[in-house]
């Protein structure tokens, strides 16, 4: 039996170093996949506001000489924010500054859309408008709630994958980028009427 002793002890540690390994490529795929979670309602909040605003344009469209060039300049912000798409698995900084730069088009335009309501007092009285206005208004609350827990997720995962001595396991699993404003996004907004 003491020939085996050895023998058996190095069995048992290859064992639970396999295990442990194991341990470590699981975790890093349910960091993996909390992350691609995160992304994808990411992506709803923003679709829900795609969504609105097409409803937004057609009720501004109802009213009498509105600027068809502010509702035409949102209709192809909003057309070329959801030609853009990011595959959560692989997601590259690159990719998510060609998001981020197609959803500030969406955001700037839409701002520009409500400022010139200003001037069309009927429209501001429309019911349908103000609901649809309240309702981007939540949407753009559900969008930073769900970059801030897309980031969080992202936080989580890199920490895992970079931290030792799991990096040197997880060498398939690349650091992920963080969504970051938007250049400019630190100056006000200014309105004019």
């Amino acid at each position: 039996m003491r020939k085996f002793l050895p023998w058996i002890i190095i069995v048992g540690v290859i064992i639970v170093i396999g295990l442990w390994v194991m341990g470590v490529k699981n975790s890093a795929l349910r960091y993996n996949q909390a992350v691609g979670k995160e992304w994808g309602n990411v992506e709803t909040a923003y679709q829900r506001r795609n969504d609105l605003i097409g409803n937004l344009v057609n009720t501004v469209k109802g009213a009498a000489d509105f600027e068809k060039g502010t509702l035409t300049a949102v209709i192809e912000a909003r057309a070329k924010a959801t030609s853009v798409t990011v595959d959560p698995t692989n997601i590259t900084p690159e990719q998510l500054t060609q998001f981020q730069q197609a959803q500030s088009g969406v955001s700037s335009t839409l701002g520009r859309l409500l400022v010139s309501v200003e001037r069309y007092p009927e429209l501001k009285a429309n019911a349908n408008f103000l609901k649809l206005q309240d309702e981007l208004s939540s949407t753009e609350n559900q969008i930073l709630t769900a970059r801030t827990r897309f980031n969080e997720s992202v936080q989580s995962y890199n920490g895992y994958v970079l931290a030792m001595p799991q990096s040197l396991f997880l060498g398939s699993y690349a650091e992920k980028p963080y969504f970051k404003s938007v250049a400019g996004a630190e100056k006000p907004v200014e309105v004019k009427f």
